[in-house]
């Protein structure tokens, strides 16, 4: 196989990581936590209903883990949530707790609104 490939027919198929060239990448930063390219998004929208949610986007992370993550936060705050499209949905205005949270675990965090 060569090593720059041009064009794949692979629907599946994903350019390997530039910094240590493994698909998956298999780089990991001193905290154990998997490399992280942009800061992670948490901002607030208000719907039609309701009292609006606090969205966690941008979160680089396997979806077993989100599905973990989020399980952990809805606990702590007493809310319903839930992950859609990759984002963390939680119901209602709970940007500073999230931002505290994902600081602590050693992500980068970017506040939104």
């Amino acid at each position: 196989m060569p090593d720059n490939i041009v064009y794949s027919t692979d629907p599946d198929w994903r350019a390997p990581c530039p910094a240590c060239g493994k698909n998956p990448c298999a780089c990991n930063s001193p905290s154990g936590k998997p490399r992280q390219t942009e800061p992670v998004r948490v901002s607030f929208r208000r719907g039609h209903k309701g009292s609006g949610m606090t969205m966690i986007e941008k979160i680089q992370m396997h979806p077993a883990g989100k599905e973990e993550l989020l399980k952990k936060f809805k606990k702590r705050l007493g809310v319903g949530g839930a992950v859609k499209l990759g984002a963390l949905e939680l119901q209602g205005d709970h940007r500073d707790f999230a931002e505290a949270e994902l600081k602590s675990l050693g992500y980068k965090v970017k506040r939104l609104g």
